[in-house]
This record gives structure tokens, C-alpha cells and sequence, in this order.
């Protein structure tokens, strides 16, 4: 008969974590047959030092040392403390490797979902962080206390360059502060990405001359091997300060090395999160979305979309506003009734959370009342639908930003800016469901 692991001597529900190990919350749901114990157990054991047979090596001392350990199980929620010897320093792709691998598919398990990890300093700090945040992309952008403004072309792909740099000018001028490009828009035939940024950045310049404010473009280098950190350089080159990359098609460890060339070239590094709910909408199963937002504050994102709560993405309010505190603050409390297990940032910048989706003028308030001021607000169709075309949406929404700021209602700010007025007649106060 074959050697069945003693999975259950993984859990020891005395155990106490040290400050040097780190915490993984788990969702999971036993397979027919097996206890939450010993599935539990199966867990910590697969993501750190066990196999599904016996093994004489794990009898070994240094071995042991470093086993995982369950030592909180609350339903379906188990806890699992990692010692820090499983993980090397900075590499954000072992890390997953280690908590989000093998364990993802185990038949002891249905389903099994990670809600959140819990960084002790020693591995936080191995991480470099944002390097610019709130404060810094604020600075750059010449932008005291509203919210920047972004907005994507619509359609969002099949243009030219120089039609996407024209409706860029049409937004810019209109307000808008961040011209970006789609997740899916590279390098086409069609729109190549060198022309692009030539031509995004001769209608950025007379927007600024034409406006008297700043305006950039979010250009997305997502590109295999090398040709990810030449784009940046062609986009330094510019002198354009931001770059945006696909965070999860691009993969962790690519964007690790972006962050360290933005760091030479004093660029901004928006993420999107494009991929992220093939395995964050499923609540049995995956990982949530709260994990990959910290952990691309770890890794170095000065913005993430985070969602709205009440466009068009999945994503209820009270989590997009968990993901968004877990961005902006330096101490995050741990949240019982959303199973959050709480974070000490130290002294690492800030994230700026990315509020985008189904977005128009009429739901702006609606988000800065969930989010407040210091986000980004990224709205598309809600912009280039406008009945009146891209500039006057962008006006629209620059209006409905200065409204929330005022504190002045919609209804009452439209009486005297008729772009807003049109938008509200076109899409109402309403969100949309």
C-alpha cells in the first residue's frame, strides 16, 4: 500500500507567527472525503517542504525549519505562517511560485483561493516600491489636490497614430491630464508604437501650450524580452514621464526589471491589471485582487486600476475601497468582516488607485464620495460618447471633477456648463449596473 503523508502534522494551531514569517489567508474547500484539517495540513505542506509521499529527507532539521505551519482554521479560512527561508529576497515570481503554485491545482482540495498575504518588513523591504507615488506623480504633473484625470481613444484600437494623437489633443485640451493607451493596444500594423509616441508627443506639447498644464501619455511598452526596455527608453527619449505596462501578461518578473529601468529613466510606471480576473472573480478559487494590488506595490507600481464599484467591472464597493486603502495607506488595519489580515507598509510610497470602467460625468462624485481626491479617474466611452464629441466630454468630466471638489451638485454646476449639462441629459447620475 502506498505511503499516505501525515499531512495533518503541518497544523498546529498554538503556533504563534514570528515576525519574520509571512501570513497567507486562505480560502479553501476540502475534497469529498478529506477534513478541513487535513486539507488544510495538505496545504502548507505542498507550498512549502511536503510531497505526496514518504520522503526521508523531510526528516532533516533545516528541513523542518522551514516547513509552513497552519495555525488558524475558522470555517473554510485557514491561515498558513511561512518561515522566511522559503522565499528568496525580491523575486516577487518565486514568492507566487511558493503560495499561488502547485497548491492550485492539489486534488485534496475542490477549490482553494488566496485572500491575502500579510509582508513581514524583512520581505517588504527587499522590494523597492513606487518610486514616485501620489506626492511625486502630483509634482510632475503640476496637480495639487483634484484627482488626475485619464482617458483612453475610443475605439480603442484600429486607428492610426495619428488619429489616436488627435483625439489625444481633442481630451487633452479638454481637460484631461493622462492620455492611455488601451491594454491591447502595442504595436499594431496599423498604430505602431514608435509613430505613436512621436505623434501623441507633438499633441501633448501644443495641448500644454494651448491649456497652461501638463499632459502625458500612458504608453503601453508591453512587448516580449528587450523590446519592453527599449520601448521605455523610446518613450524617455520623448521626454514623456510615464510608461504603462500589462502587469500579469507581461509577468511578474518582467516587471520587476521595468521598474528598475523606470528608476534609470525617471519614468512613472502605471500597471494595468488586464488577466487579473482569470483568476480573481471566481471567490472559491485563484487569487483575490486586494493580493495582486499589494503585491504590485511591492514591486514598484506608481498606479493600479483597482475598479469602481459601480460601472461596468466586477468588484463590490467595499472591496475596491479595501484595495484602495491598501494602496494609499502606511498602516492598514486587518478587516475581520472582509477577512483582511491588515499590512505595515513602513515607509514604502504610495500607490495610486485607478478608478476606471463604465465611468461618465454623472457617476464622477460617486466615486470621489467612495475613494476620494487622491486617485486616478480614468473614463473612456463616457468621455468620446459624448453628443458633442471627445472635447466636450472631456470638458464634461473636468467639470463633474470640480463639482465633486466644490462640493457643488451635478444638477446645480450643469446651470452653467452646458458640456456637463449635455452629459448628464446623455447618461444621467445614475451608475450603471
Amino acid at each position: 500500500m502506498a505511503f499516505k503523508e501525515v499531512y495533518e502534522n503541518f497544523v498546529n494551531l498554538s503556533h504563534k507567527p514570528g515576525k519574520d514569517e509571512l501570513v497567507c489567508l486562505f480560502y479553501i474547500e476540502p475534497m469529498k472525503g478529506e477534513s478541513i484539517k487535513r486539507a488544510a495540513g495538505a496545504v502548507a505542506a505542498e507550498s512549502s517542504v511536503g510531497t505526496w509521499t514518504e520522503v526521508k529527507g523531510l526528516g532533516l532539521k533545516q528541513v523542518q525549519k522551514i516547513a509552513a505551519t497552519v495555525f488558524d482554521i475558522q470555517g473554510n479560512f485557514i491561515q498558513v505562517a511561512y518561515p522566511l527561508d522559503n522565499f528568496e529576497a525580491g523575486n516577487i515570481s518565486q514568492i507566487y511560485s511558493a503560495i499561488a503554485g502547485n497548491i492550485m491545482g492539489m486534488k485534496a482540495v475542490e477549490n482553494i483561493r488566496v485572500e491575502d498575504v500579510k509582508w513581514p518588513a524583512k520581505i517588504l523591504n527587499s522590494f523597492p516600491g513606487p518610486q514616485f507615488g501620489m506626492k511625486g506623480v502630483r509634482k510632475r504633473m503640476k496637480i495639487k489636490k483634484r484627482p488626475l484625470l485619464a482617458c483612453v481613444p475610443k475605439p480603442k484600437i484600429g486607428m492610426t497614430s495619428k488619429e489616436h494623437a488627435k483625439i489625444g489633443f481633442d481630451v487633452w485640451s479638454g481637460g484631461v491630464d493622462l492620455l492611455k493607451d488601451d491594454e491591447n493596444l502595442t504595436s499594431q500594423p496599423f498604430n505602431r508604437f514608435s509613430d505613436r509616441v512621436k505623434w501623441c508627443m507633438k499633441e501633448a506639447e501644443k495641448a500644454e501650450k494651448m491649456t497652461g498644464e501638463a499632459k502625458a501619455c500612458l504608453l503601453n511598452v508591453t512587448a516580449p524580452g528587450k523590446e519592453l526596455y527599449q520601448r521605455a527608453h523610446v518613450v524617455a527619449e520623448y521626454g514623456n514621464p510615464y510608461v504603462m505596462v500589462d502587469l500579469l501578461t507581461a509577468g511578474w518578473s518582467a516587471v520587476q526589471g521595468l521598474r528598475k529601468e523606470c528608476d534609470d529613466l525617471g519614468l512613472a510606471l502605471y500597471c494595468h491589471r488586464a488577466f487579473h480576473s482569470a483568476f480573481t472573480r471566481n471567490p472559491r478559487h485563484g487569487v483575490s485582487m486586494y493580493v495582486i494590488a499589494k503585491s504590485a506595490r511591492l514591486i514598484g507600481a506608481d498606479n493600479i486600476h483597482v475598479g469602481t464599484g459601480i460601472g461596468k467591472l466586477a468588484g463590490t464597493k467595499p472591496e475596491v475601497l479595501a484595495i484602495s486603502n491598501a494602496m494609499q495607506k502606511q498602516i492598514v488595519k486587518a478587516n475581520s468582516s472582509l477577512r483582511l489580515l491588515g499590512q505595515d507598509w513602513g515607509k514604502m510610497k504610495d500607490v495610486i488607485p485607478v478608478s476606471s470602467g463604465g465611468l461618465h460625468p454623472g457617476n464622477v462624485p460617486e466615486v470621489m464620495n467612495l475613494l476620494g481626491s487622491e486617485i486616478c479617474i480614468q473614463i473612456g466611452g463616457g468621455i468620446h460618447g459624448h453628443p458633442n464629441g471627445s472635447h466636450d466630454g472631456a470638458l464634461a468630466a473636468r467639470q463633474a471633477v470640480s463639482a465633486a471638489m466644490e462640493k457643488v451638485s451635478l444638477s446645480d454646476y450643469a446651470r452653467f456648463h452646458p458640456q456637463l449639462q449635455a452629459a448628464l441629459d446623455t447618461w444621467g447620475q445614475k451608475h450603471i449596473k
